[in-house]
């Protein structure tokens, strides 16, 4: 299979590191230099659905298709409103298509997850065109009373459409269960049968845990794929990192030993918004003209599980 379209969509409310001073004990001398975040959109009067819907009406409309040659949605969302219907569901209303869907929970590996359920399908033969839509609106998993979590996140939504060809080079998945590192719990609806104790948790993050973990996995799973494939780190033009952390980023850069000009950012402006973070880097360079037919690109993102992924894509 190979991309064919990228779209996306953000909150229009921008949340600046001083506007985060001004509740919180922390400044933006002390977010910047530890995570490469200047700002970041989060939802206000804003449906999650609704970006989700923008993201994928604008990835169709740059893949020159209509939701009606679709032939699978698949939504990568941690959490949202709706516990049921699931939000491919309603993506699938939103844009007048009428073919299957699937929501997936992959945390901030989701799009790469995505592509790998595609794959299969595109190499079982029944599909021509796939949707795939990330949205995510982390900040509403987190305490705003924890400088050390909120200040990290953003919401909005990334979507590509995918379709037969020969772009996907290899993907791989990895996973490493970990769930006291990275987690959020909410206490579902009482019912008189309950006796267990229950409670629940905002977004909790052991960061040196998760540094430690981001960076071996992204770049084992390059490094894999590229071994595979029989190609070297010199050969990607373009390397597409989920946007969580910039010390995360540079550190992947160092390993591989590529330089800084091959690893497109925007920590800066939207901080971490879980799946969807490489779909809309992905849309940011694809829109920017970035992205050149035949250039090589390499995607890779991990989040909470501990799960990863990375794929090797000819654009």
């Amino acid at each position: 299979m190979k991309i064919i379209g990228t779209g996306s969509e953000l909150p229009k409310k921008i949340v600046t590191n001083d506007m985060l001073s001004e509740f919180l004990d922390t400044s933006d001398a002390w977010i910047y230099p530890r995570t490469g975040i200047r700002q970041r959109h989060v939802i206000s009067d804003e449906k999650l659905e609704d970006l989700a819907i923008s993201a994928a009406k604008k990835a169709l409309d740059n893949a020159g298709i209509q939701a009606e040659d679709l032939d699978y949605i698949i939504c990568s969302n941690v959490v949202n409103e709706y516990i049921t219907p699931s939000l491919s569901c309603i993506i699938q209303g939103g844009i007048g298509a009428t073919c299957p869907c699937l929501d997936i929970n992959c945390a901030c590996a989701g799009f790469i997850y995505a592509l790998d359920v595609a794959d299969s399908h595109f190499k079982s033969g029944k599909v021509k065109n796939v949707l795939i839509v990330c949205a995510e609106e982390p900040s509403r998993m987190t305490s705003w009373k924890d400088r050390n979590v909120c200040v990290l996140f953003g919401d909005g939504a990334g979507a590509a459409v995918v379709s037969e060809g020969e772009g996907v080079k290899g993907i791989k998945l990895s996973a490493a269960s970990s769930t006291d590192k990275l987690y959020q719990i909410r206490t579902l609806e009482p019912t008189p049968y309950i006796t267990k104790e229950e409670h629940s948790e905002s977004l909790q993050m052991k960061g040196q845990d998760v540094f430690k973990f981001a960076v071996k996995a992204s770049s084992g799973d390059i490094k894999y794929l590229l071994d595979t494939l029989g190609m070297s780190a010199d050969e990607v033009d373009h390397y597409l990192l989920h946007q969580a952390n910039i010390r995360i980023i540079n550190s992947i850069k160092d390993f591989l030993g590529q330089p800084e000009d091959k690893f497109p950012t925007n920590v800066e402006n939207h901080g971490n918004s879980s799946s969807a973070s490489c779909p809309i880097l992905l849309d940011e360079c694809n829109r920017k003209g970035l992205l050149k037919k035949g250039d090589i690109l390499a995607l890779s993102a991990f989040g909470a599980g501990f799960i990863s992924g990375a794929a090797i894509i000819e654009w």
